[in-house]
């Protein structure tokens, strides 16, 4: 069968690659042609976009270029028709992916959605395009498919594949990834100040200034596979703060604490078991009027599926030096509040359930297709 895939961000190149082998798997004669990353270009299949040019990230951003992201819609729906593919796949990356949903529809194509948009935080009126428009809808989070029992809309809940890519994963040793990155003997503090340009620019500007407060610690910062590691080295200039390409997982294996932006990389760091304060500062127009959008408690998937605040969130005006000093002294000193968070840790791991998202997801999809 042909399959037409759409994944705009860094973490839908990873899911959808594994949604692809597992996919060859019971189709050995599947056929890709996909929007996404390297990942899935590694898988097999005709690669239209990758995801690096269609990151826009906050309302003030997409205003910006508005102009590109309808571009790239008309061209979409063209290449859509003539692929003419046995079913669509979109994988999470909302904004777009429900327009393509809705045209796709109209064509009687048969739609496939992995990774559900988080409708349940904000624009909950879009679950009305996936009950007109969405064949199936494969969730990964547990409360997901409560959420949209509510609106009469049946769903399957598939697992989370963070734990697929975790298991898989061969994680370095500590003296294999401190030689390899010339790192010295402190113990490690790990950066990820996010995947897009505006936000990193935002976030690794603040996250640095507290180094000089850890001198006993070296701060390693994780670069998005999405950026030129020039374009972090030029924020990082005037600093020792080193930087590691293609290697988050080891990276947050082998640190001590982690300071995370907000996003999938918070709950990677919770399933690696890295102690983790969760930070957020955006643009202030987009922020101010997602405050007045989003209907969540948290901004942390990890503090979102347990349903209470297992990690630290600094978000805005909370984020800055002293109050990010202050958290990280408690995950790098206070014992009990460590002892607590591995606990939770472990609860969190229980409630997404086993590993085996991605082979769920491909045997249904199947299924639906006969």
């Amino acid at each position: 069968m042909r399959y037409y895939i759409i994944a705009g961000e860094a973490s839908g190149d990873l899911h959808a690659s594994n949604l692809m082998k597992a996919l060859k798997t019971g189709d050995p004669n599947a056929e890709f042609r996909f929007w996404g990353g390297d990942r899935m270009k590694a898988i097999g299949g005709d690669l239209v976009m990758h995801y690096r040019d269609l990151a826009f990230m906050g309302f003030f951003e997409v205003v910006q270029n508005l102009n590109t992201i309808l571009s790239n819609l008309k061209f979409c729906k063209q290449d859509i028709l003539d692929y003419k593919p046995d079913a669509l796949i979109l994988v999470d990356y909302p904004g777009f992916n429900l327009r393509i949903a809705d045209f796709a529809h109209q064509q009687k194509l048969k739609v496939f959605y992995y990774i559900s948009p988080q409708l349940w935080a904000w624009k909950r009126n879009r679950v009305k395009i996936v009950k007109r428009a969405v064949d199936k809808m494969f969730v990964i989070l547990p409360f997901e498919k409560n959420f949209y029992r509510e609106y009469d809309v049946d769903v399957d809940f598939v697992g989370h594949p963070l734990l697929d890519a975790l298991e898989d994963y061969q994680f370095a040793d500590k003296n294999e990834f401190i030689q390899k990155n010339k790192l010295d003997s402190r113990p490690v503090i790990a950066l990820l100040p996010g995947s897009r340009k505006q936000e990193v620019s935002t976030m690794l500007s603040i996250m640095m200034k507290i180094a000089h407060a850890f001198r006993d610690y070296q701060f390693v910062t994780g670069a998005a596979p999405s950026l030129d590691d020039d374009f972090y080295h030029n924020i990082l200039k005037n600093s020792d703060i080193k930087l590691v390409s293609d290697q988050t997982y080891d990276l947050l294996k082998n640190a001590e604490a982690a300071i995370v932006t907000s996003g999938t990389a918070t709950l990677e760091t919770a399933l690696i078991g890295t102690p983790e304060v969760v930070c957020y500062k955006g643009n202030f127009i987009s922020y101010q009027i997602a405050k007045r959008l989003v209907h969540v408690d948290y901004i942390s998937l990890v503090n979102l599926i347990m349903e209470k605040e297992i990690v630290k969130e600094l978000i805005q005006n909370q984020l800055n030096p002293r109050n990010l000093k202050k958290v990280l002294d408690k995950l790098l000193f206070d014992n009990q509040y460590k002892s607590q968070l591995h606990e939770d840790y472990g609860r969190l791991r229980e409630k997404l359930g086993g590993p085996g998202a991605s082979e769920n997801t491909a045997k249904l999809i199947l299924e639906y297709l006969g």
